[in-house]
């Protein structure tokens, strides 16, 4: 038998008061004078033998009592098969889930709360010399160490909610870490939580190599909806012009949400309404407009009154309403005077012409749309800048020149997916049909005319290559593609099969080209993403920054800055955001005083499903050396701290304890000394 408190059976000393109260009796006797003092002899004696029967009785009574009493404090038990680990430390890792997920009620109160108080149970079961280790979702360097009981307790109180979801690989692998530190040690792990099945992840559980105990708690079945996404679907912003918007609703609970009441609010001023009918389990999408912006960032929120989950009832995005669209003309030295005049007829384009040997690659990425005209020969550098434009979201519009020379207009245009010419071929033909479906042409026309009127041609080259996901845009009457459309990573390739010569074609007059090159130029937007994901380790690619010593780049929002680390690549600024960038709201991008972007971060939405894992799914997630514990019945025999040692014998010593208290009771009130038999009574007479 072995002792969890060995220091209380110091106090076996306290079993010498009731023998020494035994042995020194401090009662003064009466004298009684009595006439018959041989029959007074008799009495004295018979009292004396039952008086001191009772009295060892008693002792016996009361040392039993304080023997089990001391017994029960030091908790004695019988080991079992941890035998191996008694008197080793124990060292225990406990994961406390503080996601949005846990602000949800039961009986309780909230699930971080009761989380809370299971914690600190779990380490009340353990002994005062062992450690532990409090881990949450924020992966706080402060938690990588181990405490006492005492420092444990202060950290959990500290514990609040945080935005951050882990997965269960990333959980036990960081408990891991810490706990493979302790050599020597017995190990053990706990993960408090209500375990949504966002928290199950992509990566399978490894083995641990020491006992996990996973604490499941239930909370209340609650609807939910939340805004999942939205997006724009004007590519440019133009001041004072109608913008319109999707945003997608999605419904978690297992019935349909009414009439959700929804609100959007840019720079504060309120510019649309709606209310929703969501189907269970689906989404919605739905196209809200607006109007009245005036240039620069616009700072946007979507509001819901969705009770009583409220963490997912704001989303954040931010756009730019430009007052100006740079356009760059990249062209053989000599400017073309067709694009000229197709760019100058709207004030909002802002067209630069530039000869193809003079190209500033580093400031490619500051114009949505590059249109190449006039070049005989492209150059391996100036095909390359151009590829790395497109792929991050530029538009690129290639008409060839009269005299091309195709092997270099093929080195530049395969690479990228698109058409490119392949022989000069001249006869005269015209364009017998417009994709209507490409978006170029799909709001043109309001009507489209039985027997329109289309481009000529004289002179083409014919087109090919090109990815499956091109499209035409216009198509001669051999089917041959006269302008075709591709993609390219995240931007376009526009290449047309005529020269912008009126000895090719007469497009460069026709009405359709002017509002086609309009409205590709239009469709070039290519600004930053509305919204990002606080807590996303990834970086975020914005407009081209340079950070030095004495002027930084930082993200401020209210009183909170935070600086992250500045990477220059290909053209292109990247921000690797550091861990404290947690909270949701909409951030200014800050070069010094002047604000370069404005950002909008907001909450991993997987937190919004309030569905969670069943014990059968969570039995094939972990490993066999994982237990589930009820959370509503999680005490001191269901805790790996105590279990592992073996049978308990501390209930059983104050069982004892009380039935020798109990006794000791029934002997003073029910055991008399003071008798005297009927016989002795015949005789005295």
């Amino acid at each position: 038998m072995h002792f969890l408190y060995p220091a209380f059976l110091f106090a076996l000393l306290t079993l010498a008061i009731p023998v020494i109260i035994h042995l020194f009796n401090f009662r003064r006797y009466k004298k009684v004078y009595f006439s018959n003092v041989q029959f007074l002899k008799e009495v004295q004696e018979q009292q004396a033998s039952n008086r001191n029967l009772k009295e060892r009785l008693i002792l016996a009574s009361r040392l039993f009592a304080l023997l089990f009493l001391v017994l029960a404090f030091a908790r004695p038990y019988i080991p079992g098969a941890n035998q191996v680990n008694a008197g080793k430390q124990q060292v225990v890792s406990v994961f406390v889930d503080n996601s949005y997920s846990m602000q949800t009620l039961n009986r309780e109160g909230t699930l971080l709360d009761e989380a809370k108080q299971k914690a600190k149970q779990i380490a009340a079961s353990y002994n005062v010399n062992d450690r532990f280790q409090l881990l949450t979702q924020d992966f706080e360097g402060k938690h990588q160490r181990l405490l006492n009981r005492t420092e444990f307790n202060d950290a959990v109180d500290a514990v609040k909610i945080s935005p951050q979801s882990r997965e269960l690989s990333q959980i036990t692998e960081r408990q891991k870490s810490l706990l493979s530190m302790q050599p020597g040690a017995v190990k053990y792990s706990y993960i408090i939580s209500d375990f949504q099945k966002n928290i199950q992840g992509s990566t399978a559980v490894q083995n641990a190599g020491f006992p996990v105990s996973l604490v499941q708690l239930k909370a209340n079945s609650l609807p939910n909806v939340a805004v999942d996404s939205v997006w724009m679907l004007n590519a440019t912003h133009r001041p004072n012009e109608s913008e319109r918007m999707v945003v997608r609703l999605r419904n978690y609970a297992d019935k349909a949400a009414e009439k959700v009441p929804l609100k959007v609010l840019i720079n504060g001023v309120q510019k649309a309404i709606g209310s929703f009918t969501v189907n269970a389990r689906s989404a919605q999408t739905d196209t809200l407009s607006f109007s009245g912006l005036q240039g620069g960032w616009q700072r946007a929120e979507i509001q819901l009154q969705d009770n009583p989950v409220t963490f997912d009832n704001k989303f954040y995005f931010t756009f730019n309403v430009t007052q100006k669209l740079p356009v760059l003309l990249i062209n053989d030295g000599q400017p073309n005077k067709y694009l000229n005049a197709v760019f100058a007829s709207d004030e909002f384009f802002a067209a630069k012409q530039v000869p193809d040997g003079n190209v500033d690659y580093a400031g490619l990425n500051a114009y949505p749309i590059i249109v190449l005209s006039d070049i005989k020969t492209i150059s391996a550098g100036l095909a390359q800048q151009l590829k790395t434009y497109v792929s991050k979201g530029g538009t690129l519009m290639v008409f060839p020149s009269a005299d091309a020379d195709i092997n270099s207009y093929k080195a530049f245009l395969q690479p990228l997916g698109a058409a490119s010419p392949d022989k000069l071929v001249t006869e005269d033909t015209k364009v017998s049909a417009i994709n209507l479906q490409s978006p170029v042409f799909k709001s043109i026309f309001e009507t489209v005319p039985q027997n329109p009127d289309l481009p000529l041609v004289k002179k083409y080259y014919t087109l090919s290559g090109g990815n499956r996901g091109g499209e035409y845009l216009m198509r001669l009457q051999n089917g041959q593609p006269s302008w075709q459309g591709s993609s390219f990573g995240r931007g376009k390739v526009y290449v047309s099969a005529v020269a912008l010569d009126e000895s090719f074609s007469n497009l460069p007059v026709h009405a359709l080209f002017v509002p086609a090159t309009l409205r590709i130029a239009m469709l070039s937007g290519h600004d930053q993403p509305l919204f990002y994901t606080a807590g996303n380790n990834r970086p975020i690619e914005t407009v081209p920054l340079q950070s030095t010593e004495k002027q930084l780049v930082k993200l401020v929002k209210d009183k909170q800055t935070i600086i992250p680390d500045v990477k220059q690549q290909e053209g292109s600024t990247l921000l690797y955001l550091p861990d404290q960038l947690t909270g949701t709201g909409i951030y200014d991008l800050k070069k010094q005083d002047s604000t370069a972007a404005v950002l909008a971060f907001n909450d991993n939405r997987s937190e919004s499903d309030l569905r969670y894992l069943t014990a059968a799914e969570l039995d094939k997630i972990f490993p066999k050396n994982a237990t589930l514990l009820n959370g509503n019945q999680l005490n001191a025999e269901s805790i790996a701290g105590t279990a592992n040692s073996g049978l308990q014998l501390w209930k059983l010593c104050i069982i004892l304890a009380l039935i020798f208290l109990a006794a000791e009771i029934l002997l003073i009130r029910y055991f008399k000394t003071n008798k005297i038999s009927v016989s002795q009574a015949t005789d005295i007479s």
